[in-house]
């Protein structure tokens, strides 16, 4: 497989178990002893590695948020506590997901190793939030956590790589977000109210922001080589299926 091609096949599984630990019931915990909503949580959590910039700065970063959704979370949290401790708490609860929902995967420190590989060899540039998270220290160095920090960088690349694909198509985020498979129910959950414009103009621009996408996340899985790049794929599959409820 090419590195494209392994870019391609990978992102959906990266873009669903890079943020799985977000929804675990022992994260959102995490949210209400810091004083903030599971919201605010989110937003600072992923943002947060900016350090303290505005809102208007954390949502031009994430891209695809509706920017008043944004400032909602990012200042709610920052009258409590700054955004980068929000940021290393998220992280933190990632690698705890990690040590408990991973450690019994038996590949798991190859899986981590080769996490890691990629997202040391990903091309930051135009990706500030991902940039910001890569020079962040990853806690403990147990090999499920640092497959779950290595998914979740790796899926910032992702949503990195997209935005700037979608800009370059003339597609808005929202307009990126209808043509995508959630739909208005995605809109919705990114904050943006409707009234939404037509989808069907947009499919086509939606299929080569993909196709950029994974031309801009190729260099990642290039440096793996072909053999190391088929093996981490087939690896994310295996993680996804040791996650699936039997």
């Amino acid at each position: 497989m090419t590195p494209e091609q392994i870019a391609a096949a990978s992102k959906p599984i990266v873009l669903e178990l890079g943020d799985a630990y977000t929804r675990c019931p022992i994260t959102l915990r995490r949210a209400r002893l810091l004083g903030i909503s599971g919201w605010a949580f989110y937003i600072t959590g992923r943002a947060g590695a900016l350090g303290d910039v505005r809102a208007e700065t954390a949502a031009a970063a994430l891209g695809f948020i509706e920017p008043g959704a944004v400032a909602d979370g990012w200042d709610t949290a920052a009258r409590t506590i700054r955004p980068f401790e929000v940021a290393l708490a998220s992280l933190a609860e990632c690698c705890r997901w990690g040590d408990e929902r991973l450690a019994a995967f038996p590949a798991v420190e190859r899986l981590a190793d080769l996490l890691g590989r990629a997202v040391l060899a990903a091309d930051a540039s135009g990706m500030p939030l991902f940039a910001a998270w890569r020079a962040v220290t990853v806690p403990g160095q147990t090999p499920g956590g640092r497959a779950a920090a290595g998914l979740r960088l790796l899926r910032e690349h992702f949503a990195g790589a997209h935005l700037l694909a979608v800009r370059a198509s003339g597609m808005s985020p929202l307009e990126a977000v209808l043509a995508g498979p959630e739909g208005e129910a995605g809109a919705v959950a990114c904050g943006w109210p409707p009234p939404y414009p037509p989808v069907g103009p947009l499919v086509r621009r939606r299929l080569w922001a993909e196709a950029v996408t994974d031309r801009l996340t190729a260099a990642a899985f290039a440096a793996l080589g072909p053999a190391d790049g088929t093996e981490l794929l087939d690896l994310l599959a295996a993680t996804r299926s040791h996650l699936s409820p039997r």
